[in-house]
């Protein structure tokens, strides 16, 4: 693969790699499966993109695709909070809802970036070399994930650890785990934007769809970080998301590159990888259980051995 598609794949993870941040926070952290990730991130690269073609600085932007989409999140919230809606369908009525938003903020289903000034032309600008971009996004991504590790550890972090872990136990303790939800899913749907909004001026044009099929690539990296790398303490697991992240495009990357395999199949590979990643951990622990299993009885086989010859002399 040249040397020129392996950094491109691990810009584009790195980038990637604050949508899965903010999918580790409702998949692991809230336990709530939240399908409002396919809308919003759409809405990040959809109101980053309008706003700066219509000529606002990229920084300013940027910073109304992450309000944008923590609004979207707290909708979602309330929803399945106050409105009673299951978790799974309140993320499904705010993704639908979404589109239509999506497609209003832009005016049409695509809007281009060429020509315009974007945080990625500025940095390039900067940097006379070639790894500019990436090393940027490395030492900002790397900067959001310390602070997520920081507010995961402080008194309302805690809760919402909690509020994942047993939801029952800590309404007990008078709680508001409606609150913790509603951050939750708010900070979430927040990073998942700002990494749209972001990825819509890394490739240099929003489109309406450029969201569908986000969740199985957040949680593909989030599986595929925590089997590789661990995910022990808060600090561990949410580095293994980040490098989740750069290795699934890495590994799509590789896949794309196979000469019977096409761009369209690109959903199939990321379905293939994720089925992969879930039952690979499974079958390789029992594997090694059933290993561990035939050495012990070898062993005890050779211990009767051992004291039946003993007996006989």
């Amino acid at each position: 693969m040249p040397a020129e598609a392996w950094i491109g794949s691990i810009e584009s993870g790195i980038i990637f790699a604050l949508m899965a941040l903010g999918v580790y926070l409702t998949f692991r952290i809230l336990d709530v499966p939240d399908l409002t990730v396919d809308g919003s991130f759409t809405t990040g690269g959809a109101l980053a993109a309008t706003m700066i073609a219509a000529g606002y600085n990229p920084l300013i932007s940027t910073a109304a695709a992450l309000v944008a989409g923590g609004i979207a999140g707290l909708i979602t919230g309330l929803l399945h909070t106050k409105g009673k809606i299951n978790a799974l369908l309140a993320g499904i009525l705010s993704m639908i809802a979404l589109y239509s938003i999506n497609l209003r903020i832009m005016g049409k289903a695509n809007v281009p970036l060429l020509g315009e000034e974007t945080l990625f032309s500025q940095i390039t600008a900067f940097f006379s070399g070639g790894f500019g971009i990436m090393l940027t996004m490395a030492v900002f991504v790397l900067a959001v994930k310390l602070i997520t590790d920081w507010f995961l550890h402080t008194e309302i972090g805690l809760a919402l650890r909690a509020t994942g872990d047993n939801e029952r136990m800590i309404r007990s303790f008078s709680t508001n785990t409606d609150s913790t939800k509603i951050i939750g899913l708010s900070l979430s749907n927040a990073l998942v934007a700002l990494s749209g909004a972001l990825m819509a001026q890394y490739q240099g044009f929003s489109d309406v769809n450029m969201g569908i099929g986000m969740i199985v690539i957040g949680l593909a990296s989030v599986i595929i970080g925590e089997t590789l790398f661990g995910h022990s303490t808060i600090f561990r697991a949410t580095l293994a998301v980040v490098l989740g992240a750069i290795v699934y495009r890495v590994i799509i990357a590789i896949a794309l590159r196979v000469e019977w395999l096409e761009a369209s199949d690109m959903k199939l590979i990321t379905a293939v990888i994720v089925v992969i990643a879930l039952t690979w951990p499974k079958l390789w622990g029992a594997w090694k259980e059933k290993r561990a299993r035939a050495a012990l009885q070898q062993q005890s086989s050779q211990d009767n051995t051992a004291v039946r010859g003993d007996h006989h002399a």
